[in-house]
This record gives C-alpha cells, structure tokens and sequence, in this order.
C-alpha cells in the first residue's frame, strides 16, 4: 500500500476533500486538491481551510516517506503550521512539500535521546505554475514511552 493509499484509507479529511497523491518521496510530496465547487470561497478558489488541509497533509507525506522506518520508536506530529495565502488559486491546486532538515541529522537526534524538530516548506501553486500561497508545518519525532503502548499520552 502506497503511502497516498494508506492516508487515504486513515485520514477522513483526505477523503472528504478527494485529494491526490501525484509524489510521494523523502525527498518531495506532490498533492492535488481538485477543483471541487463545494469547497470553494466567495471568490471561486478553494477554501482556506481546504488550502491548510491539502498544505498539511502534504507535509505528512513526506513525512511518512522520510521517517516511517522510525514509526515504532516515535510518533510524528505537527507541532505548529503557518500558512500565506499570496495570490487567487483557481482550478486544481498542487502542494509541493519538502523537509527543511536532513533526515540522517533528525533521526541521529532522536538516536541522541532527543525529540527533534524539523520544519516543512510546502509551496502551492495553480496548474499554470503561479504560486498561490506557502505553507511551513514544523513537525516534530515524539519518542514514545518505554513502559508505555503511546496510547495514554496524548500531548503533543
């Protein structure tokens, strides 16, 4: 199952939004929101909230494709995301995401006993190459308890 497959399958907003896995790799992610009347603003474009929500999960992928051989150690999550929204996005959206750090220097940390942070800059733009808006979403490797399943904490 690709990683796209999987987000699909668990994340009911990837669903309800009918997002695209075009790219999925540690290096880069490339999602689509399609264009979708029901999610559109007063405007015509996507909704902000459809914008954040195709930004974010973008960066989730490749997190996923970066860090998923250290998934029984620790948990990924989002710490914080900022979004700007720069010009009309018309017609189908593409979010470009690419991880701000190295991943040999986030998992060397968490080796350390560290919980790193990394950021993710994730770049939208419209079928015609304009850039409409940018995103970064820094995550970071939550280590999961030792006496613990990671279950009963729910802090991020």
């Amino acid at each position: 199952m690709s990683i796209g497959e999987l987000l699909a399958a668990t994340v009911p907003m990837v669903r309800t939004l009918n997002l695209e896995y075009l790219e999925t790799t540690p290096e880069r992610a490339v999602l689509a929101l399609p264009d979708q009347s029901d999610f559109h603003n007063h405007i015509g474009g996507p909704h902000a909230g459809a914008m954040f929500t195709l930004g974010e999960s973008a960066s989730g992928a490749i997190v996923l494709a970066a860090f998923g051989d250290q998934l029984a150690r620790a948990v990924p999550l989002a710490v914080n995301a900022e979004i700007a929204y720069k010009k009309i996005a018309l017609g189908r959206v593409l979010a470009t995401a690419t991880l701000g750090r190295p991943t040999a220097e986030v998992v060397a940390e968490l080796d350390e006993g560290k919980r790193p942070e990394f950021p993710v800059a994730v770049s939208f733009q419209r079928e015609d190459g304009a850039v409409t808006g940018e995103m970064t979403v820094l995550w970071t490797l939550r280590p999961n308890s030792p006496d613990s399943s990671g279950s009963s904490d729910s802090s991020g």
